[in-house]
């Protein structure tokens, strides 16, 4: 069998070919954390859990500098990308969610979830609630990572997220809301043209075309 012959082609997203090999067509690209010269956000990557592989990249405004004693709201961002591309560090979403820190002066945590088709729903989930109890873990002022103890404020917390991501908002606030998870208050969440599909056909979906449909499936 040829190493190129294809089992499934989802362009421009993905190919999967027959030995089970992912090609990404997009969303591979990295660049490193930094402090942005242009409004003073500061990044870095952590590492929340080694197996499975969950790791984040957390954003601090400059007012955090300024004052410090000042506990600002926190925003946990979960990218898009189909559950199958994409990286809090790739160029787009690190440029994103720099400047939506600076314009809407909160903390982030950007998470880092596994990917389908390696990794196959519900592990995206299943990632993004252990990000979530990680980040709960810095209530009391004691967890591992200091930038969210000394200027998280655990009681404002935003869940967002656009595609994929948004979708994984949607469950890990029902999610928060069934386990009633300590030390962190969920104040709101935002849907960014948020990628849903059920088994049953609603609204536009219903004249959706039948390829469109067993591309989205």
């Amino acid at each position: 069998m040829s190493n190129e012959e294809l089992a499934h082609d989802f362009s421009p997203m993905i190919k999967v070919y027959k030995d089970g090999r992912v090609e990404r067509l997009a969303g591979t690209d990295r660049v490193p954390p930094s402090t942005q010269p242009e409004n003073g956000v500061q990044s870095k990557d952590v590492v929340i859990s080694q197996e499975p592989a969950i790791s984040a990249r957390i954003y601090n405004p400059k007012t955090t500098t300024d004052s410090p004693q000042t506990k600002l709201p926190l925003l946990i961002y979960f990218h898009g990308g189909g559950f199958c591309i994409e990286s809090p560090f790739s160029p787009a979403y690190h440029s994103y969610v720099n400047t939506l820190v600076s314009e809407a002066n909160v903390v982030a945590v950007s998470v880092d979830y596994r990917l389908a088709p390696e990794h196959p729903l519900p592990a995206a989930y299943d990632d993004s609630w252990v990000a979530i109890k990680w980040v709960a873990s810095h209530f009391d002022g004691n967890g591992s990572e200091e930038w969210l103890n000394r200027f998280a404020d655990l009681q404002r917390v935003f869940f967002a997220g656009d595609s994929a991501g948004a979708n994984i908002s949607h469950n890990m606030a029902l999610k928060l809301g069934c386990e009633r998870l300590v030390g962190v208050k969920l104040v709101g969440i935002v849907l960014v043209h948020p990628y849903f599909w059920g088994t049953e056909p609603v609204g536009a979906e219903l004249t959706t075309p039948a390829a469109t449909k067993e591309y989205m499936a």
